[in-house]
């Protein structure tokens, strides 16, 4: 699984390990990504999402229908 929100278009940053020496190495920074399963009741069928948990609280805010529309404006199929 990729580590992108679909809602958010959350993606990995990227940074150094700094060592207790100081040394410093890459290291990536990801998101919190979730599978998450919502009924659409307008396509009278379950979605799958993979959302960080940004994501997830975004659409318990605004609702799962306006979420999929944001999703769909991105260009995303769902």
């Amino acid at each position: 699984m990729s580590a992108h929100c679909q809602l958010t278009g959350a993606r990995p940053g990227f940074g150094n390990k700094i060592s207790h020496s100081h040394r410093r190495t890459s290291r990536r920074f990801d998101p919190n990504i979730q599978r998450k399963r919502y009924w659409l009741p307008s396509e009278g069928r379950y979605v799958r999402l993979v959302l960080s948990a940004k994501g997830i609280k975004t659409v318990d805010a605004l609702g799962i229908e306006a979420a999929v529309a944001r999703i769909r404006a991105r260009g995303e199929r769902v």
